[in-house]
């Protein structure tokens, strides 16, 4: 019987790119909240386009926070300092217009009730060592190193502003070879585009790809609109929430609309984002799937999920229906429960707004627990060798 093959392909941005810089300024807030009040209710968002900033959203804090300063803070770090790269915080115009959070909401989650309705997803996979698809993790890994290369100046013509995007070919068994590397990115007036096209090969592609070139030469498509100098928030303007699906799974699992980046943990958009994929990934990484969706709802005000759902892709090795029931005695999915189990009351978040909130093992969300691979592994009577 034949392989089926198929191509899939996901994209990630850099921490320059206007709605990232968006998604930091509020996480960002959100951790400054935090750090003076654990309790802190915060929903922050931005908008953020030619030398203009909106912070705006809803907080309950006994806390005394300066938004603009630390919005002026994040900017400098990512370069915004001058007009030529698209932003220039010393001269633009920020203005804050959180208000107080709405007495109902803030009524709902008292109790340890979810802060809203909604549906969220957890993903895991075998592709890679940290259990998250290749796609996604590659495309992360290319505009981490751009970062990366223009804070040391190693390239000093890069610019805060990038993309990439990569397609590799699945077979029933997993990824096969890595098809199309497509990589746009600022830059100043100084380099001409042959000169970029194969530094960025030389110096970041070549040396992330190594194993799988040695299976196939991708193709590379470097900055095909041609020049890109203007960028940043000049050349897009910039949300807070806007990369959601950079944010998680690069297009590998559904997702149920709400963002992430300056909600604080009451909001089970994001604590609950952030169970589900710790329970997907313990499932792949006992061997009881070899690939999932975890599904988790809520009703607002209430603790106890409305329903929890296991997606397999035929690849589980038991009973679904008896996983589902072993989720809700091992693993966390009430919001209280959730939170205590991670320690999401501190000021963590701003990491998680850059590169995906599902790839870095510090994150305790992404930490095994061999207690509970291992129990997995008992009660679904999987034999695990690997």
């Amino acid at each position: 019987m034949s392989n089926h093959t198929y191509q899939f392909t996901s994209e990630s941005v850099s921490a320059g790119h206007p709605d990232k810089v968006a998604d930091q300024i509020s996480d960002a807030i959100l951790d400054a909240y935090l750090a003076q009040d654990p309790d802190a209710k915060v929903a922050c968002e931005c908008l953020i386009t030619t030398q203009k900033l909106l912070i705006a959203g809803e907080v309950t804090s006994t806390a005394t926070v300066d938004a603009i300063a630390i919005a002026q803070q994040v900017l400098e770090r990512l370069g915004y300092n001058n007009d030529a790269v698209g932003f220039n915080w010393h001269t633009a115009h920020i203005e804050n217009i959180i208000h107080a959070q709405s007495p109902e909401i803030h009524n709902s989650v008292i109790d340890g009730g979810a802060g809203d309705q909604g549906i969220m997803f957890g993903h895991a996979c075998s592709d890679t060592a940290d259990y998250n698809p290749l796609a996604i993790t590659l495309s992360h890994q290319i505009v981490r190193k751009l970062h990366a290369l223009r804070e040391l100046q190693f390239l000093p013509w890069l610019r805060p502003d990038a993309k990439a995007q990569v397609t590799v070919t699945y077979d029933d068994h997993g990824p096969v070879s890595v098809d199309k590397v497509v990589v746009s990115t600022q830059h100043d007036e100084s380099i001409d585009q042959p000169t970029l096209r194969s530094a960025i090969i030389h110096h970041v592609l070549e040396p992330l790809l190594r194993d799988w070139i040695k299976i196939k030469q991708p193709e590379y498509i470097i900055n095909p609109s041609g020049s890109f100098l203007i960028g940043g928030p000049h050349g897009d303007t910039g949300l807070t929430g806007r990369k959601i699906v950079v944010d998680t799974y690069g297009g590998s699992c559904p997702h149920g609309g709400g963002a992430f980046s300056g909600k604080d943990p009451s909001k089970v958009d994001r604590s609950a984002a952030y169970a589900a994929r710790y329970i997907a990934k313990h499932l792949v990484a006992a061997g009881v799937v070899r690939k999932c969706n975890v599904q988790l709802s809520y009703a607002i005000g209430l603790a106890e999920p409305t329903s929890i759902h296991i997606e397999s892709f035929g690849t589980h090795r038991c009973d679904l229906k008896l996983l589902e029931r072993t989720i809700y005695a091992l693993f966390p999915v009430q919001p209280n429960v959730i939170i205590e189990a991670f320690g999401l009351k501190r000021p963590i978040y701003l990491p998680t707004a850059t590169y995906g909130h599902f790839s870095d093992n510090n994150y305790p969300w992404e930490v095994l627990d061999a207690a509970k691979v291992k129990a997995l592994r008992a009660i679904s009577g999987v034999n695990y060798v690997g």
